[in-house]
């Protein structure tokens, strides 16, 4: 499964600067790159592929994709606003429409009609409507005598601004994206919707088949699909743009592209900062997620209704340790950090050959200092502006609640980016959701952060003194839960309502604590864009310009979850030997059972079993393709060349999980369900001839 990453710096492939000066060169042999829609690699396409795509097929597809507020990717299906994903990207609002009485994630749901559509509490999907250069007058703030701290905000402020008269001018979501860290800032214009409702999910049995045991490979059967409706008005959204179905499936050696929001790659970061990640970042981040799938597996020992809470969440924790994993093996290749070296040295040497450029190199000093300065900073901004101390929803709504307040008071170019007007909605949109609140579990969460605070930075610790309060952590959650009223989404609306002054005289458990730490979580905030943020971006944007400069402007940018188009074929790979097979069939699923005993998680539904003999064995089901994805693309369409949709992207192969810092051609795989396939089980297993007869429209 594939989850966005949020992370920071520029991105130009590593192959691209070990192969050759030309782009066109290196993407001859490679199907790498998460292209910009507006930066597009027509010549590469044109050379290697003999397909052009239109300034209508660009438009098209752009306007048929959408993103998922809660990571994640998703298209348009139908004119009357039918969008897929996968199920994993539904899975926490599926949990959140569940009871005890029905558990929508693990049995599946269908609305056979309209009305029977099931509104989500605060899902946003965002669809992509234009993008605009402002890279001259984000830049042009920027003074020669300025140090970084005070050009990271100069930019932070025009940032706003812009966003602050696109939104007020069109009334669309407007967001200053950075790319190539600080190279280029694009603004990207959002169509909102808001009202999205459920009309579709299997059973987790078929939508994760194999579990955290197949995760990351191939072959593989699973149904990893889930459809919503988007509404406006109370009526189903007439949208222009959408993904005809295609009549054909996917053939070996064909042509596709995935339009999706990958969420963050690093691949031309420096050497220090990747034996940064190596050494101090992912093990750190490693280190908690294994503590939290022990707490997680534990307390869905305790019963039913432990076990449909921390179900999602462990889901999470699984696919987010598998990843990481991944990552730091890829770190830990000794050939990969050497090859690594080897293309900072060259970039360096070519650097130092222009007059103009030599000052560039000082660039990669500054990131060296601010990474051992990350190193510092980075344990009390986890436990402070992060949640790994205070890892409790409740928490969350109460800090919100406290910087709002102070927040509003300021102009709007002065706010936190996310208080300010453009991003205004979207926040009040999860602060207000009406998805329940499960104190216990909260508690139970809340409990296991405290006691991993306190051992992480001491008891001692003044930070958690004043967090405990002189009390266990056990005793500590317990007060703060019992406490708070912030589960009620009427209390929430007044405090919001009440501004500081709601803030200051309140007696909320969680509402105190939050004014109480806010001082220290924006003090280390602040000293981490001074001392961190400001000084890469500043030089990054410095080894930008170098980049352009030596091997040329046509190069893809680092991921930031924003929508990219990328290309590849539907193809196998050699895996030790063994040739993988690009594509599976729906009769290869009960061979697959059979094979494991039908143990879980290698059991079908009964479902599926029912429908066998009704079932086409023969029909494709998932297949790989050289498509470069990442996390953040879960949910993107896979297209053909008439822009007809032919896939659901849903997994990357082992071999991708070191697609943060590389692409390798030969093994990286992107995991598809086949849109045959999904046709096939819609109408035959869940008996879905409505929604079957909207999509082939």
């Amino acid at each position: 499964m594939l989850y966005p990453k949020n992370i920071r710096y520029l991105a130009v492939s590593l192959s691209f600067i070990l192969g050759s000066l030309s782009l066109m060169n290196t993407a001859i042999h490679a199907d790498e790159g998460m292209w910009l829609f507006n930066q597009l690699p027509l010549e590469v396409l044109k050379q290697k592929y003999d397909f052009t795509p239109t300034p209508e097929w660009i438009d098209h597809v752009m306007k048929s994709s959408v993103r998922f507020n809660i990571g994640g990717s998703g298209s348009f299906i139908s004119k009357s606003g039918l969008v897929l994903t996968n199920h994993h990207v539904a899975s926490d609002t599926l949990q959140k429409l569940s009871t005890p009485q029905k558990n929508l994630y693990r049995e599946g749901f269908y609305a056979e009609t309209q009305d029977q559509e099931i509104k989500a509490p605060d899902l946003e999907l965002n669809q992509l409507i234009s993008i605009e250069d402002v890279t001259a007058r984000v830049m042009g703030v920027v003074k020669p005598e300025m140090p970084p701290q005070e050009a990271y905000a100069a930019q932070k402020s025009e940032k706003a601004k812009i966003e602050k008269e696109s939104f007020e001018q069109t009334g669309l979501r407007s967001d200053v994206v950075t790319l190539y860290m600080g190279g280029q800032f694009h603004l990207y214009r959002y169509k909102k919707y808001t009202d999205i409702r459920l009309v579709f999910a299997p059973e987790l049995d078929i939508a994760f088949f194999g579990g955290d045991q197949d995760n990351f490979e191939f072959p593989r059967y699973d149904l990893d699909m889930a459809i919503f409706r988007a509404y406006e008005n109370g009526n189903p959204v007439n949208v222009e743009n959408y993904f005809s179905w295609s009549r054909t499936d996917v053939i070996e050696n064909e042509l596709i592209f995935v339009s999706g929001h990958p969420g963050g790659t690093d691949r031309i970061q420096t050497v220090s900062a990747l034996k940064a990640q190596r050494d101090f970042q992912l093990p750190a981040i490693l280190n908690f997620i294994y503590r939290q799938e022990i707490f997680l597996q534990q307390y869905g020992y305790e019963g039913k209704e432990q076990d449909r809470l921390a179900s999602t969440d462990l889901f999470g924790i699984k696919n987010g340790r598998k990843v990481l994993m991944g990552q730091l093996k890829g770190l830990q290749d000794q050939k990969m950090m050497q090859a690594k070296l080897k293309a900072e040295s060259e970039l360096k040497l070519e650097i130092s050959k222009r007059p103009e450029l030599v000052s560039t190199l000082s660039a990669f000093d500054q990131i060296a200092e601010a990474e051992a300065m990350d190193a510092k900073l980075s344990k009390r901004s986890n436990f402070l502006e992060g949640y790994m101390g205070l890892n409790t929803k409740l928490f969350r709504i109460a800090k919100t609640l406290v910087r709002m307040a102070a927040e509003d008071l300021k102009k709007d170019s002065d706010r936190l980016p996310e208080f300010q007007v453009s991003h205004r909605a979207s926040l009040e949109q999860r602060l207000f959701s009406t998805a329940p609140i499960y104190t216990q579990y909260e508690q139970a969460k809340l409990t296991f952060s405290l006691q991993y605070l306190a051992e992480q930075l001491g008891e001692d610790s003044p930070i958690v003194q004043k967090i405990l309060m002189g009390k266990s952590p056990e005793e500590r959650a317990q007060e703060l839960i019992e406490g708070t009223s912030l589960a009620a989404v009427e209390v929430r609306k007044l405090i919001a309502k009440g501004g500081m002054k709601a803030i200051r005289y309140s007696q909320d458990t969680m509402i105190r604590l939050a004014a109480a730490i806010d001082p220290d979580a924006r003090s280390i905030r602040k000293m981490t864009e001074d001392k961190v943020e400001g000084p890469k971006q500043q030089a990054y944007a410095e080894i930008a310009k170098a980049l352009f400069a030596v091997y040329g402007t046509k190069v893809y940018p680092d991921a930031t979850f924003t929508l990219r188009l990328t290309f590849g074929t539907v193809s196998g790979h050699m895996d030790n030997g063994q040739l993988i097979a690009p594509i599976t069939k729906i009769g290869g699923a009960f061979e697959h059972e059979r094979n494991h005993e039908s143990e879980k998680p290698w059991k079908l539904p009964a479902s599926w079993h029912q429908a066998k003999d009704k079932l086409n064995l023969e029909v494709p089901f998932n297949f790989i393709s050289s498509a470069d994805i990442i996390g953040g693309n879960s949910g993107s369409p896979v297209i053909n060349r008439q822009g007809e949709f032919v896939g659901l992207i849903f997994d990357g192969n082992i071999h991708s999980t070191v697609g943060n810092f590389v692409y390798i051609p030969e093994t990286n795989r992107a995991v598809a369900v086949n849109s045959g396939g999904i046709l096939e089980a819609l109408s035959k297993i869940y008996n879905a001839k409505a929604l079957v007869e909207e999509l082939q429209r």
